[in-house]
C-alpha cells in the first residue's frame, strides 16, 4: 500500500470520527440566534420582558430604542456599549428592546455570541451579510485583561477588513466602563503614559452609543419591585422588599426580579 493511499484512509478514518459541523439556521427564520462554535443556531426561546417593564432607566431605553429602529430600518446606526453596576438591566435592556423593535414589525433579529467567541465573529459577519434584515450582535459580560487581547474587537468594530457588514451593529455590555482595567503599574513603567492611557480608552471610544448604568438608591429599587407587583398581580410589601435586599447585600433591577419571583411563589404563582 503507497504513502499515499495510507494517507487517504487515515483521513477518512479521522472523518468518520469527527462530530458533525452544525447545521447554521435560517437566518430569516427566528427572532433570536445563537452563535457558537462557528455556527448559527435558532435561540431554544426568546421570550424578553416587555420594555415598559424596566423603569429608571428612561434615558438608556429612548436611545437604545431609536438606534435599533434606525438599523431595523435600514438607516445609519451605531454600534453601543451598556456598562455600569452588575444587575443594572443592562442585558435585560438589550434584549427588551430587540423584542420591542420586533413587535412593532421591524426587521431584526438577535444574535447572541459568547465573549469568548469574538474572535469567530468574522465568520457570523460572512454568514449575515447581505441578508435583508438587520442583526444585534450582542455580546454580554466583555471585559478583556490587556489592551492587546482586545485588538481583534476594535478591528471589527472599524477600519478592518473583517469589519461587521452594514446590516449588523455590536451591542456590548460590560462592568467596566473602558472594557479593559486601567493597571496604574502599567502607567507608572511606560516611557510615554499618555500612550497607555490611549490605547486602554481606544476601544470604548469605538463605539457610537455609550450608555451607563448605575447602582439605584432605595426608592429607584422598591420602584422597580412595584413595578414588577403590579404587573404580576403581586401584593407590594416595600419593607418585605427592602429586608430582601438587605439580606442579598445589594439594591439592583435582578434583585428586585428575584424578590418578586420569591413573592410568587410564596403565593403559589408563576411568574
Amino acid at each position: 500500500m503507497g504513502n499515499a493511499e495510507t494517507l487517504g484512509r487515515i483521513a477518512d478514518a479521522l472523518d468518520r470520527l469527527a462530530p458533525p459541523r452544525a447545521a447554521t439556521a435560517d437566518p430569516l427564520a427566528h427572532a433570536a440566534y445563537v452563535w457558537r462554535g462557528g455556527a448559527l443556531a435558532a435561540a431554544r426561546s426568546f421570550a424578553p420582558l416587555l420594555i415598559d417593564r424596566l423603569v429608571g432607566i428612561d434615558a438608556q431605553k429612548a436611545t437604545l430604542l431609536a438606534n435599533l429602529r434606525r438599523l431595523a430600518a435600514g438607516h445609519a446606526a451605531q454600534d453601543a456599549l451598556l456598562w455600569g453596576a452588575r444587575g443594572t438591566g443592562k442585558s435585560a435592556l438589550v434584549k427588551a428592546a430587540v423584542g420591542a423593535v420586533q413587535a412593532e414589525g421591524g426587521g431584526l433579529a438577535l444574535v447572541e455570541a459568547g465573549a469568548g467567541e469574538v474572535a469567530s465573529l468574522p465568520a457570523l459577519f460572512a454568514a449575515i451579510d447581505g441578508t435583508p434584515r438587520a442583526f444585534v450582535i450582542f455580546v454580554d459580560d466583555l471585559g478583556f485583561d490587556t489592551a492587546a487581547d482586545a485588538r481583534s474587537l476594535r478591528s471589527l468594530l472599524e477600519g478592518g477588513a473583517e469589519a461587521r457588514p452594514d446590516n449588523a451593529r455590536l451591542v456590548v455590555t460590560s462592568n467596566r466602563r473602558h472594557l479593559i482595567p486601567r493597571n496604574l503599574a502599567d502607567q507608572e513603567d511606560a516611557i510615554n503614559q499618555r500612550d497607555v492611557i490611549d490605547d486602554q480608552l481606544a476601544l470604548a471610544d469605538r463605539f457610537g452609543l455609550s450608555l451607563g448604568f448605575h447602582a439605584l438608591d432605595q426608592d429607584g429599587y422598591l420602584a422597580i419591585v412595584r413595578g414588577y407587583c403590579e404587573a404580576e398581580g403581586l401584593p407590594f410589601d416595600a419593607h418585605d422588599a427592602v429586608q430582601w435586599a438587605t439580606r442579598r447585600g445589594s439594591r439592583s433591577g435582578r434583585v428586585a426580579w428575584q424578590y418578586v419571583t420569591e413573592v410568587a411563589g410564596r403565593a403559589g404563582r408563576a411568574v
